[in-house]
């Protein structure tokens, strides 16, 4: 329907510059033939693929980050990308958004769908470049799309964030397109699975959407989540923080548990995620992926005699039990940052795709306390969700009872109470 309207767009110009008798104006001041329609579809693509233009890409590649496109394509298999309305433009004529520089086609996100070794995926990526990938309902609709058909079709859906969160220009138009995402989010969990890698700086609108999705992945250094930046908190409660602080990905990883993990740079980010993608069935009706297996399962592990000490007060790690268990020692950890007392993560049976859940005797003595035991349990629910086998190791020597847990669920009447 985008090509459509480009090209109903462009034959209009065309007839009002040649209506009239004779040549038109411009024609015969120039004497220059206007484009033809192909030309005119071929110029709008290559404004596609450039984006906010390339002073912005500049500066994105300046911070070390990639493009959206950039991103798409290392991700994605090559020549498997296929784009979804790549010539659509927003629909705001307030603030002097009609006018000619403040369309983009494409607005600021790419959306589409490839594959990722050879697997079906649904993917869309925010265009830094364009309004800080700020969201406007024609950028909302592009991503409906996508995860519409991923749910129809049953392939995973994975969000490219770096956004600035919802375009002010448009109001409630915005705030109606994250709606709209975020009720695709609830009913696509536990259908398809939803990753999100945030790789800039989301604020806003921006970070509810991933805070819904099965995984959210971040980025060192240049990527951050939080509902309103720094300046904003200073201003109400005169605090000084940073965005690192604030929503930066050690924070996530190590303090909220929003995030599942950090990787050094895009790069990285991406190449792991390929990775990752490898041990996901592609819906709730599909298995789980089976890779060639060259380990054989009559392999002797001597180290597995020996790891756990013969005294009861002696700590061991339950990763090195884990890696020896585990095809080719490989063993990929969700959240190894955050609530270490608990191991959860994906390994490989002979090929087959398990999750792992096993203490941790290192960290609190593998203690079950809040934290641990809802990472434990989202990590479970998703490999039932979709039909993922568990192995659990256990070594527990119970619950840790959390005075200051306790003190917040009594009141702050309970608490004076309990203070005098």
């Amino acid at each position: 329907m985008a090509a459509v309207r480009v090209l109903r767009r462009a034959a209009a110009a065309a007839r009002l510059r040649g209506a009239g008798p004779g040549p038109g104006p411009h024609r015969a001041a120039s004497g220059a033939r206007p484009p033809s329609v192909p030309e005119r579809i071929e110029e709008k693509r290559r404004a596609a693929l450039l984006g906010g233009g390339q002073g912005r890409i500049d500066a994105q590649h300046k911070r070390g980050k990639l493009t959206a496109r950039e991103r798409i394509l290392l991700l994605l298999d090559p020549d498997s990308f296929d784009e979804y309305d790549m010539f659509v433009e927003h629909r705001c004529s307030d603030f002097g958004m009609d006018s000619s520089k403040n369309k983009y086609p494409g607005d600021s996100v790419v959306t589409g769908r490839g594959r990722i070794n050879g697997r079906l995926a649904y993917v869309f990526s925010q265009d830094f470049t364009v309004f800080g990938g700020s969201l406007s309902g024609a950028h909302a609709q592009k991503i409906c799309k996508v995860m519409d058909q991923a749910a129809m079709v049953g392939a995973p859906v994975i969000g490219l964030n770096d956004s600035g969160g919802a375009r002010i220009q448009e109001g409630v138009e915005s705030l109606a397109g994250y709606a709209d995402i975020f009720l695709r989010n609830v009913l696509c969990s536990g259908v398809v699975p939803q990753i999100s890698l945030i790789m800039g700086p989301c604020a806003g609108g921006a970070v509810y959407s991933p805070a819904l999705t099965d995984f959210t992945f971040m980025v060192k250094d240049t990527s951050y989540l939080f509902i309103t930046g720094p300046d904003v908190v200073k201003s109400v409660t005169n605090e000084d923080v940073t965005q690192e602080q604030l929503g930066g990905a050690k924070t996530h990883t190590t303090v909220s548990g929003v995030a599942h993990r950090a990787f050094e740079n895009d790069i990285d980010a991406l190449l792991n995620l390929r990775e990752f993608f490898n041990y996901l069935p592609l819906s709730n009706r599909d298995p789980a992926p089976v890779c060639e297996c060259h380990d054989p399962s009559d392999r002797l592990v001597p180290e597995l005699d020996t790891v756990v000490p013969t005294e009861s007060t002696k700590a061991y790690d339950m990763l090195d039990i884990i890696h020896s268990i585990a095809d080719e020692r490989e063993f990929f950890e969700i959240m190894p940052s955050y609530a270490r007392n608990i191991v959860v993560g994906f390994a490989r049976m002979n090929g087959r795709t398990v999750g792992i859940v096993g203490n941790q005797p290192k960290v609190a003595s593998g203690c079950l306390d809040i934290n641990s035991s809802v990472k434990g349990a989202r990590f479970v629910r998703f490999c039932d969700a979709f039909n993922i086998p568990l192995i659990t190791f256990v070594d527990v020597p119970g619950f840790l009872p959390e005075l200051h847990w306790a003190c917040l669920r009594r009141g702050p009447k309970q608490q004076q109470l309990r203070a005098r």
